[in-house]
């Protein structure tokens, strides 16, 4: 359940490579963008919801994929759940779905809580815009994730997993990022549903990968994969779905459906003094340690595309 595979990093991080000092900038332009520009986006700010659903088309667009929208209504609005793929090259049946949600908490700008996730989503974008995977690999940005719409019908990951289902796809693994953006050293910065305290670091510093127990599996060899190629604190767990926070992103939609899913998160309430506020801001956002995450991920989506684990 919480005794997970290898080593911990642990130490003074080494210095960002030319390549995570790439992806940082990168990474800061999709996230200013998102809740700097764009800001609040929600059906209650619905131009802006939908200014974000056009950026995230341009910028994948820009990448040379080929986005599609999958369209649906809430009380007469226009929502959208936008996706692109790469088609496996052997093993092309086979779906990994990496998603974020794009959509804000009323109130927030959201860059923590989703901007950073989306980001992320499109860094891998490019990333692997030429690279030929073993399975087929799908980017999808979720809209309406959060209140009133959460774990509700209308919640955008709830359709698309829903809809994938009744079309057959054999989808290996979905992956969820969900506010991967904060980070703190200050002791006593992390706190967590009892007991779990008992067991995992007080410290802020570190990315979680968290999934049910029955994806117990898929934690461990994500959580192996990223510390061997991520010089990053890291901690995994597989816990009863009524722990709070456990079931708190679009992996629950997966769930829902009988697909294994797994968050990467950095535990948001948990240690995010911002959470579901006005001050979620860019200027929160730690960076240089999302680079190293995001970068980490990079080399387990390619371990999970190619069939590696």
């Amino acid at each position: 359940m919480i005794r997970m595979p290898s080593d911990n990093f642990q130490g003074i991080l080494p210095p960002l490579t030319e390549q995570q000092r790439k992806l940082e900038a990168e990474l800061r332009t999709y996230v200013q963008n998102l809740a700097g520009t764009i800001g609040e986006r929600n059906l209650s700010r619905l131009k802006q919801l939908v200014a974000a659903a056009d950026y995230i088309r341009a910028t994948l667009g820009g990448l040379g994929y080929r986005v599609r929208t999958h369209l649906y209504q809430v009380s007469g609005n226009p929502c959208e759940n936008l996706d692109v793929e790469i088609i496996g090259k052997d093993r092309s049946d086979q779906i990994v779905v990496v998603g974020a949600h794009y959509d804000t908490v009323q109130g927030s700008p959201g860059a923590n809580d989703n901007a950073t996730g989306v980001a992320a989503i499109l860094a891998l974008a490019r990333t692997f815009a030429k690279i030929k995977p073993s399975r087929t690999v799908r980017f999808v940005a979720f809209t309406n994730e959060e209140p009133p719409l959460f774990q509700s019908r209308h919640m955008g990951s709830r359709i698309y997993a829903r809809q994938s289902r009744e079309r057959g796809e054999k989808i290996v693994l979905m992956l969820s990022l969900e506010t991967i953006g904060y980070y703190s050293d200050e002791p006593g910065s992390q706190s967590y549903p009892f007991p779990f305290s008992f067991f995992y670091p007080s410290t802020a510093n570190f990315i979680a990968f968290v999934s049910n127990m029955e994806n117990a599996p898929w934690v461990k060899q994500l959580l192996t994969v990223f510390r061997r190629h991520a010089q990053f604190p890291s901690e995994g767990g597989a816990l009863w779905e009524w722990i709070p926070g456990v079931a708190w992103s679009d992996h629950w939609s997966f769930w829902k459906e009988g697909y294994p899913a797994v968050m990467i998160t950095d535990t948001a309430p948990n240690r995010y003094p911002y959470y579901h506020t006005s001050a979620d801001t860019p200027d929160k956002v730690d960076f240089a340690r999302m680079a190293r995450v995001v970068s980490g991920l990079q080399q387990v989506l390619a371990d999970v595309a190619n069939a590696s684990i």
